[in-house]
């Protein structure tokens, strides 16, 4: 009989906890209370989903959590070539470097390199982000709409998408190429002077913002021909009805309709642009000089390039880096909450 009377007041139809009985808050009698209760029924009741998502988290972990706590300790301490642990022929010589604290990072911030590679980086990215979505939402707009050969048009466009970053990035450099370039070729024909395009610090800049945009369009085209396509065509037979122009239709049916879709794409491209180490590192290496030199691949020469190799400098970036992103991140989020939309 007891036994009986435990389980009426534990369990209703279904197996779920009967409201109003055992304790207050609906937890079942004998039940421990607290989170390690609620943790405990919670693995119990969806264990199968624990066991699926379970190999993941330990491959993220592996892959990213490791390497992000390491890249944090060493931007703490002064390890550089000269005093990792390493091994010489069969002597091994064990770690001398050094816990430093903050040093690193206020070396970094209050340094002119690291603000004046910051300013090319927030160049490089808005310059980038914005004329790729223009361009993106230009050709968007052009293939929404019943046009001969649509279809083939569409492939050209995705085309440099389908094709591996670093083949298109060698292919540029031969356009690029000064002497014997096809760009400059064209120009000597119209009577013009070859251009340093990768050998001058300006021209440079230009030849590397354009190389990431022709990269970048074909992404923000799909994404937002996709967000143009979602948006009800009733809505703009309607709006016509009412006299509205092709601006006004734009402005306030296409231009609303797409910001769920824009709103994403724009995080991803900026997020994107600003670690975009290929373009940089296969084009001009961060030259004429530093001209070109971004955050990530100044980093990554810290840590490969210099002599001796400052592995503490070059996690200290990497952190300041993850740290900058976090922080549009957070503020993009906000803006757009403050705009009455969610993400």
């Amino acid at each position: 009989m007891a036994v009986h009377t435990s389980r009426s007041v534990a369990s209703a139809p279904g197996g779920e906890p009967a409201p109003g009985r055992g304790s207050g808050s609906g937890t079942p009698a004998g039940a421990p209370r607290g989170t390690g209760g609620g943790l405990r029924r919670a693995v119990a009741t969806h264990w199968y989903a624990w066991t699926m998502v379970a190999p993941v988290v330990v491959v993220i972990g592996v892959i990213i959590g490791y390497p992000l706590l390491r890249g944090i300790y060493l931007s703490l301490t002064d390890a550089n070539e000269r005093n990792v642990e390493r091994n010489i022929g069969v002597n091994h010589l064990p770690a001398t470097y050094k816990f430093v604290g903050l040093d690193n990072y206020a070396d970094a911030l209050t340094g002119s390199q690291f603000l004046a590679t910051l300013g090319w980086t927030l160049v490089w990215t808005v310059s980038c982000v914005s004329v790729t979505f223009a361009l993106g939402l230009a050709l968007a707009n052009i293939l929404n709409r019943r046009i001969a050969g649509r279809s083939a048009y569409r492939m050209l466009l995705i085309l440099p998408w389908a094709v591996p970053g670093f083949v298109s990035v060698f292919a540029w450099r031969f356009l690029y190429n000064e002497d014997r370039g096809f760009l400059n070729k064209l120009l000597a024909g119209g009577g013009i002077d070859a251009v340093p395009w990768l050998n001058d610090p300006t021209w440079a800049k230009f030849s590397v913002i354009a190389v990431n945009i022709w990269l970048g369009v074909p992404f923000m085209m799909v994404a937002l021909l996709g967000g143009l396509q979602s948006i009800p065509g009733e809505m703009y037979e309607a709006a016509e009805m009412d006299g509205a122009g092709p601006w006004q239709r734009f402005r306030h049916i296409t231009m609303p309709g797409l910001r769920p879709v824009s709103t994403t794409v724009i995080l991803l491209s900026t997020i994107w642009t600003f670690n975009m180490f290929p373009v940089i590192f296969l084009l001009t290496r961060g030259g004429p000089g530093e001209a070109t030199q971004i955050l990530v691949t100044q980093a990554y020469k810290f840590s490969f390039e210099i002599s001796p190799r400052d592995f503490a400098q070059s996690s200290t970036w990497g952190v300041l880096i993850l740290v900058l992103l976090m922080l549009f991140a957070a503020v993009y989020r906000r803006v757009l909450r403050q705009q009455g939309d969610t993400w």
